[in-house]
């Protein structure tokens, strides 16, 4: 391919996506208590929510990649023979990510680098990524792949309905105030992205109708792909085969169902469950 396709860890894409899709991936850091690592690269899924979700775990925290890792990235796709790179990278509105890579890009002038803000995170972002990498396998210029990247980011939709407020609250991602009237009232609160940033949207009362109105909003209208969403212990099949059994028609083309990695993972906290949607017909 003449241009190459980066994204951040915020992305969510698993291994066997980007083994297959040839995407370069930055890790961001998150740190638990004392220790910080390199998400996923040092720190698995499934590791992150064993270490969490044990007795007296502390919150964990992220931190957005360094400027120098973003720079190694962009400096490899260049020696590995391709012409041009598209980062496609976490909402500026919730984290640094993006100005690190704008900072690495100064640093190579004159190399055709162009950032693209997800203006979404998790598979919002990833489903963004997986595009701009077909994109690129079918020849398409950078210019080309950004121009479609700007019109799809409008049809991505973010459902996801989390067990706590509390994550989002200590990552700075809303308001204590608003997290404590959530946990007073037991809410089991739905968030979106709007306009790159996290809104909480809805605010049912027992999981159970937090679980329906999430159907509800999966399956309001035809889909093009549909990223299903967890953390553990939410049951993802079963949400699957709810959703599936009510989609309209047409199918969606691509459903997935993908883990909450780490970096993600810290702000919605255990049992989080949802998806990504892509309207595009």
């Amino acid at each position: 391919m003449a241009v190459a396709i980066v994204t951040d860890s915020g992305s969510d894409l698993t291994p066997a996506q980007l083994n297959e899709t040839g995407v370069r991936q930055v890790p961001l850091s998150v740190s638990l208590g004392e220790r910080t690592y390199l998400s996923p690269d040092e720190l698995t899924p499934d590791a992150f929510w064993e270490e969490l979700r044990a007795p007296n775990s502390p919150f964990a925290h992220t931190a957005a990649p360094s400027v120098g890792l973003f720079k190694r990235a962009f400096e490899k796709a260049f020696d590995d023979g391709h012409e041009a790179v598209v980062c496609v990278c976490l909402s500026e509105g919730i984290s640094a990510t993006i100005r690190h890579a704008r900072m690495a890009r100064e640093m190579l002038p004159g190399r055709p680098i162009s950032i693209v803000d997800s203006r979404s995170a998790s598979m919002g972002a990833g489903a963004l990524v997986l595009r701009a990498a077909a994109l690129a396998a079918s020849g398409l210029s950078a210019d080309e792949i950004c121009s479609q990247l700007s019109t799809l980011r409008d049809k991505v939709d973010f459902y996801v309905a989390l067990d706590t407020l509390d994550y989002l609250r200590k990552g700075g991602r809303i308001s204590h105030a608003k997290a404590a009237i959530g946990g007073l009232l037991s809410i089991k609160p739905i968030i979106i992205m709007r306009a790159g940033l996290v809104i909480v949207a809805e605010q049912p009362r027992t999981r159970s109708k937090a679980t329906e109105r999430v159907i509800e909003l999966l399956a309001a209208r035809p889909v093009t792909a549909l990223h299903l969403l967890y953390s553990p212990p939410a049951d993802i099949e079963a949400l699957r085969e709810a959703v599936l059994a009510r989609l309209p028609e047409p199918a969606p083309r691509v459903v997935t169902c993908q883990i909450i990695g780490p970096v993600i993972g810290a702000h919605v906290g255990p049992g989080a469950y949802g998806s990504i949607l892509v309207h595009e017909d």
